[in-house]
């Protein structure tokens, strides 16, 4: 069994799939890489259970013993994208599922659920203060589909809670000019001055796009107003 120590431990948001297969088939070797090829393989065929549950769903759990924590995350989201999982696979998983595929149902989302059906999921693990789950929720599925006030609150419990923002997918297209979250920027930042605590420098990066005001429009920012 292989277990990398040079790669991170969740696929990069928007990796296309088959660059993903094809990064981590080149990183295992072994018995990882034929565990692997026989868990998607059986995740294409015709779906089979093994008591109440999908064999597919065995494999979610294997996962990180089997190819190593650092790419447990990638080898689930190929799991799931070989099952075909729908938006209520996805649910079942991420309802009854350890933290680890709860995170792996988020990064598959926008490879499997094209429309916002699964938002709720998203909500549920804002909701949360497990910092690598927040992360994930950021994802280009929010990107896509979190309406403004609620993605507007992700920004800033990601600040809050010390996610990178560099997790949030398409930060910037969302964030510039859009005048509502610099107010809550500057709250936020003026609560943390006023209680003697520093701002994180992220929010000024956040702000800075926030701020930024595209000439010659009077639209609002992207369309989205809460």
């Amino acid at each position: 069994m292989t277990h990398p120590h040079a790669a991170p431990d969740t696929p990069a948001a928007g990796t296309p799939l088959g660059e993903l297969h094809a990064h981590v088939e080149a990183a295992l070797a072994g018995a990882a890489r034929a565990w692997l090829d026989q868990a998607l393989d059986e995740a294409a065929a015709l779906p089979s259970t093994q008591g109440t549950i999908f064999v597919w769903e065995l494999r979610l759990a294997e996962a990180g013993r089997r190819c190593g924590p650092a790419y447990a995350d990638a080898v689930r989201v190929l799991i799931l994208h070989a099952a075909r999982a729908d938006t209520a696979a996805l649910t079942r998983v991420y309802r009854q599922g350890t933290a680890d595929e709860r995170r792996a149902v988020l990064h598959a989302l926008p490879h499997l659920v094209p429309g916002p059906e699964a938002v709720p999921l998203l909500e549920d693990a804002l909701r949360t203060n497990d910092t690598r789950l927040l992360a994930a929720a950021v994802g280009p599925y929010a990107a896509r589909h979190l309406a403004a006030h609620v993605w507007r609150h992700a920004v800033l419990k990601c600040l809050f809670t010390g996610v990178s923002v560099d997790s949030v997918a398409e930060l910037a297209g969302r964030a510039r000019g859009d005048a509502e979250l610099a107010r809550m920027l500057r709250d936020y930042a003026a609560e943390r001055t006023a209680a003697g605590r520093s701002v994180p420098e992220d929010l000024y990066r956040v702000l800075a796009l926030a701020e930024f005001a595209p000439p010659h429009t009077t639209d609002a920012p992207h369309g989205k107003e809460s």
